[in-house]
């Protein structure tokens, strides 16, 4: 008595559900790349579904991108309807219209998919941005009489899906030394805002000089397509050490001394090796000087190892290893 009342009330609440808002075209969802939407067609019409043996159809849209191909939306069914007569798979489909919503306009771009456990439809080849649509509907075989009224997750990806580098990008990671400058080369086809604009030479511009105090993330936002997207870029801050990468110690006062460097360096050791790996000078002192002379003679015309260990102000440790080349 008890499971036949549960079963009353479960198909009693199916018929008082409010039906959902995108169980028309006219109202279809918006699916942004990137994201999950989490939908449900419980208490969706009875209409036909755009494939055979589905009713209760919901309706979700997408724009591609600028370049297109293939889209693939993924689906993962969650808590159906469970009582006598009701199917639990549910049915996806993606399609091309023209935008007036008339059924008739629609054409089919995936092959129907339908399963009770996650699952994707992949579409043939899409034009570029353009407006498609996804319809998931109740699945209705296997002896059922009412089509499956489940929650469920939807999201979208792939070429033709696919934003956040196509259509838009906060630019490539940046290295600057302290109190150096750098431009960056974002790009967006929708309005560009930074967060944050300490250190920007400007807002609502792709490509502002950057020049922070210290390493920051700098987050481009924008909207496309009735969608936002966000993507970052690091410019680093680093405490430059750079020796030069040639000298010519032939006395003629120009450029005769080889030496390292950093701003807010405290400490600073320089070692040369020759190419063979043989230490042949050394300096634990920021004042010290090469002057292009080993054993007492005037070391060979060649390139040099040189490597750089120092501490800065904060006590943090650097190493770099670079060539120089002497020149007589």
């Amino acid at each position: 008595m008890r499971s036949i009342l549960l079963m009353a009330l479960i198909l009693l609440a199916r018929t008082l559900a409010a039906q959902p808002p995108n169980s028309d075209c006219a109202n279809a969802v918006r699916i942004c790349a990137h994201s999950t939407v989490q939908g449900d067609n419980t208490g969706a019409g009875a209409v036909p579904g755009f494939c055979p043996g589905t009713l209760s159809m919901v309706w979700y849209t997408f724009v591609t991108n600028s370049v297109g191909g293939t889209a693939t939306v993924s689906i993962a069914p969650g808590d159906c309807v469970n009582a006598v007569g009701y199917d639990d798979e549910l049915n996806a489909v993606v399609l091309s219209g023209d935008g007036t919503c008339t059924l008739t306009s629609f054409a089919a771009v995936s092959p129907c998919e339908e399963s009770d456990i996650d699952f994707t439809v992949t579409t043939q080849a899409l034009a570029p941005n353009t407006t498609y649509w996804i319809v998931v509907s109740g699945a209705m075989n296997n002896g059922t009489v009412q089509p499956a009224q489940c929650s469920f997750d939807i999201s979208i990806s792939g070429a033709a899906a696919d934003i956040v580098g196509v259509d838009m990008s906060a630019g490539t990671d940046r290295t600057i030394g302290q109190g150096e400058s750098t431009q960056l080369d974002a790009h967006s086809t929708g309005p560009i805002d930074w967060s944050p604009t300490s250190g920007l030479s400007g807002n609502g511009i792709a490509d502002p000089i950057a020049a922070p105090s210290e390493t920051t993330t700098y987050w481009l936002t924008t909207q496309i397509s009735g969608c936002t997207y966000s993507d970052d870029v690091v410019v680093e801050v680093v405490r430059r050490i750079d020796p030069p990468n040639t000298f010519t110690p032939n006395g003629d006062g120009y450029n005769d001394l080889f030496g390292a460097w950093g701003v807010d360096i405290v400490q600073l050791r320089l070692d040369v090796f020759d190419r063979w790996g043989k230490l042949i000078w050394s300096a634990p002192d920021l004042a010290a000087r090469w002057d292009g002379r080993y054993g007492g003679q005037d070391a060979p015309i060649d390139t040099y190892v040189w490597k750089v260990h120092a501490t800065d102000i904060t006590g943090e440790v650097y190493e770099r290893v670079g060539h120089v080349t002497l020149v007589r």
